[in-house]
């Protein structure tokens, strides 16, 4: 026996080294599982942690911004918002950040990562430049991401920003559907419904007065042939993000009450029966209900004005009407008529 081998087992004996293996994850990296708004990745079934590829790549494009209305998004692969990441408590995730098309520096912000920045610092990459850094998902909950190069609130407004879902380690109840809306601002050098390319305006970023509050980065992103789907009887579950960069939302579902509500992203106790929910700049709720009755029902933040700024969106429901529930009294009358 050498007296390497001989050390070794003495420290052990006296408790100086353990040899006991940290949880374990999987050593072969996977890409982690990702959706663009308003889908949301499947529900993890594994039990064990792993070590997963997020990789997102900055885009600065021309995108519209509402009818007519064009406007230079920064994104994170291309969408605004970026995608939906879905983890699990304990699992080791990898950011490859691909900024080498950008004009300008870039990073992410990952507001589900304890450490100096949530990363923006280790992942800052100059305009042609690639970054990489590796974190653990030590809490559950559903948490924002979104760039933090200087000046950090110019790129949080342009479009940079998604959510990260972490979940526990027993997963989440089972719904029948769940989807993934993001309300932020837009502050252009033009008044609200002005057509063509519109810049950016510090200046009403600083007044905090936006042109524009939008769900996932349209003023239609969630109405007409886009409109959110379910169906009677169904159990829903929204991510509700919103980044802000300034305004509180007050989100409400016109014509439901939310039988849960997960408040600024955490997993712990839910408020129930709540009828509107505040969600703060930077943060999240988790909604969940049952559909009991078919019809459009209108998705707005109600601070009302804000409507006719774009945040506005549809979640039809189809099925068997529910007169136990509803009924109008006048034939002429539409079930699905509003607030």
């Amino acid at each position: 026996m050498t007296n390497q081998i001989l050390m070794t087992i003495l420290l052990v004996f006296f408790g100086l080294v353990s040899c006991k293996s940290s949880p374990s994850v999987t050593s072969d990296p996977e890409n982690a599982s990702m959706s663009f708004a308003p889908e949301v990745p499947p529900p993890l079934s594994r039990n064990q942690a792993k070590h997963l590829i997020v990789n997102l790549a900055v885009t600065e494009e021309e995108r519209p911004l509402a009818d007519g209305v064009m406007y230079e998004f920064w994104s994170y692969n291309g969408r605004t918002p970026g995608p939906f990441i879905r983890l699990r408590v304990g699992d080791t995730f990898e950011v490859r950040l691909d900024n080498s098309k950008a004009k300008l520096t870039h990073t992410v912000d990952f507001h589900a990562v304890t450490g100096p920045g949530g990363g923006a610092g280790a992942l800052m990459a100059n305009p042609g430049e690639k970054s990489s850094a590796t974190f653990k998902a030590l809490n559950p909950g559903i948490y924002i991401y979104h760039c933090a190069a200087p000046p950090i609130p110019a790129h949080i407004a342009n479009g940079l920003y998604g959510l990260v879902l972490v979940e526990p380690e027993n997963g989440l109840a089972k719904v029948d559907r769940e989807y993934y809306v993001l309300q932020s601002e837009f502050y252009t050098e033009g008044e609200i419904g002005a057509t063509g390319r519109q810049g950016f305006s510090s200046n009403k970023g600083f007044a905090e007065k936006p042109e524009y509050v939008v769900f996932n980065g349209h003023t239609e992103a969630l109405t007409g042939e886009r409109k959110l789907k379910a169906k009677v009887g169904e159990t829903m579950r929204l991510y509700v993000g919103n980044v802000g960069p300034n305004l509180i939302s007050s989100f409400h579902l016109i014509g439901e009450i939310f039988d849960r509500v997960y408040k600024e992203g955490s997993m712990a106790a839910p408020a129930t029966d709540v009828q509107t929910t505040l969600i703060p700049a930077g943060g999240v709720a988790i909604v969940e209900f049952k559909v009991d009755v078919p019809g459009d029902f209108v998705m707005v933040d109600h601070s009302i004005f804000r409507i006719d700024r774009g945040a506005l969106g549809m979640l039809n429901v189809a099925g068997d009407p529910a007169p136990h529930i509803f009924r109008s009294h006048d034939p002429g009358k539409s079930a699905g008529s509003g607030h």
